[in-house]
Parts: structure tokens; C-alpha cells; sequence
């Protein structure tokens, strides 16, 4: 009974009916030794580059014991600046990828919207979003304003060239069932373009987001009080250099989790990749 359920469940993963070979223990080990060679490697070379290269009284590079103490320390600053940093990060790239899954799909469905949006994105788009910052803090009425339109603009562009490479390399065939069945404006984009287009408005976020933390932490160097980017630029202007590593570290942590988060949210949404 059973074997029959499986097999009439169309999303059923075809490995699943067999029965898949263990892995020997000492494999497992090796292949989790090779996935953090390379942070191994560098925690030595960090250990021995604070032995070895003490530059004076006040080391540039601080031992792991002193970094991992001031991070210690650190954690309720830290904590506060999250937060402070999220109320920007969260805002401008949520509202980027909703506009550019938007401008993507009408974009990336019209061959007329493709003549006349893709030359003027192609001159945009590159210009780097780090140039609108003083022009968008002298502009807008409050910092967090101007960090969020910069975010945005970051952001935004990566979602939508992907969104529309996907919607405009949609195969033929779908078009014409999707015209056959009636399916215009809204309702073609909502059921026929944006499921086909996932994967790659997955992929646009992921870089969006990446350039997310980097516009933000050059951002707040400009003028905030409070933030990860803003943590690591004091401590740095008072040569705390342990709370300034500390810094350093926690904000890849914090992305790394964001971008492993955004990356399960793909899993999910793609079932059907898997």
C-alpha cells in the first residue's frame, strides 16, 4: 500500500525509494575537515600573524584570545547595532525586491518595454550606489532615510536583471498555453512568468543582498551613531583594534546567517530543483 502512495506522488523525491548507501565514518570526517580547511588555515595564520607581528604596544592584529574576549565584552553594543542596522538593511532590499521582481517580470514580458527600459539599465546600473550617498543624505531629512534609498538602489538592480533574463528566456511553448488559456496582464505574470522566473529572482536577491551589507556598512560610515558599519569605524578611529576585528567578525557572522537564511527560503521555494 505504501509503495503505491509513493508511487503516485508526483513530487516524490526518485532517490527515495532506494535505499541510499551510508556513509563510512571516516569519510564524513574528511569531507567536514575539507568543507573548513580553509578557516582552519587562517585561524593558524591569524594566531600567527598576532605572535609574530606584534607592530609596537597597540597590535594591528590582535591575538584570537584577546579578539574573542572584546567580542565578548562586545555583545550587548553589538546586539543594539543589529538592530539599528536591520531597521535599514530590512526595508530598502525587501522593498528592491519587491520592485524588481515587478519591473522584471512587465519588463522581461514585453519586447517593447525590453527596447525601451534594458538600454537606460545598462547605464545605470552600473553607476555605483556609494556616489548617491552624500548627494541622498544632504537630500532626504533623516539618515536612515537616505541609508534605506541606498540599500535600495544597490539592491534593485541585481533582482531585476535577473527577473527579467528570466521571464524574457520563458520558452515559447508556455506563452502559447498561457495565451490559450486566457491568461493576461496580472494573472499570466502571477501564475506562468514568476514561477518559472524563481530561480532567478532567487539568484538576483542573493547578490542584492550581499550588496545590501556592503552599501550598508559604507553607509553608516558616513553618519550614523548606531550599526555594525558604524562599531567598526569608531573603535578603528580610537585604535581599539580587538573590539574593531571583534566587529569585523560578528557582521560576517550576521551576514552569513541572513544569506543561509535567504538560501533555505530558496530550498523551499524551489521543491521542485531539488
Amino acid at each position: 500500500m505504501s509503495e503505491a502512495i509513493a508511487m503516485d506522488d508526483p513530487f516524490r523525491d526518485p532517490a527515495a525509494s532506494q535505499a541510499s548507501p551510508r556513509i563510512p565514518a571516516r569519510r564524513r570526517l574528511v569531507r567536514a575537515l575539507e568543507s573548513f580547511s580553509i578557516w582552519i588555515a587562517l585561524f593558524f595564520v591569524w594566531m600567527l600573524a598576532a605572535e609574530y607581528l606584534p607592530l609596537g604596544d597597540n597590535p594591528l592584529i590582535p591575538s584570537p584570545a584577546l579578539t574573542f574576549a572584546a567580542l565578548q565584552e562586545s555583545l550587548p553594543e553589538l546586539w543594539k547595532g543589529t538592530i539599528s542596522s536591520f531597521c535599514i538593511l530590512i526595508p530598502g532590499f525587501f522593498l528592491a525586491s519587491a520592485a524588481g521582481i515587478a519591473f522584471g517580470l512587465a519588463v522581461g514580458a514585453s519586447v517593447r518595454l525590453q527596447r525601451i527600459f534594458f538600454p537606460f539599465a545598462r547605464v545605470a546600473a552600473p553607476v555605483p550606489p556609494t556616489v548617491y550617498i552624500p548627494y541622498a543624505i544632504a537630500i532626504l531629512p533623516t539618515f536612515r532615510l537616505s541609508a534605506i534609498f541606498v540599500v535600495f538602489i544597490g539592491a534593485f538592480w541585481p533582482v531585476f536583471h535577473n527577473t527579467a533574463a528570466g521571464a524574457a528566456s520563458l520558452e515559447q511553448r508556455y506563452r502559447d498555453n498561457a495565451a490559450i488559456l486566457g491568461l493576461k496582464g496580472f494573472e499570466y505574470h502571477w501564475r506562468v512568468a514568476l514561477p518559472a522566473t524563481l530561480p532567478h529572482v532567487f539568484s538576483g536577491m542573493g547578490v542584492g543582498l550581499a550588496f545590501s551589507f556592503v552599501l550598508l556598512t559604507v553607509a553608516e560610515l558616513f553618519g550614523a551613531n548606531a550599526g555594525l558599519g558604524r562599531f567598526v569605524q569608531f573603535y578603528a578611529d580610537y585604535a581599539d583594534y580587538p573590539r574593531m576585528v571583534a566587529g569585523i567578525l560578528y557582521t560576517g557572522l550576521i551576514t552569513w546567517l541572513s544569506m543561509s537564511l535567504l538560501e533555505k527560503a530558496r530550498h523551499r521555494a524551489l521543491f521542485w530543483l531539488r
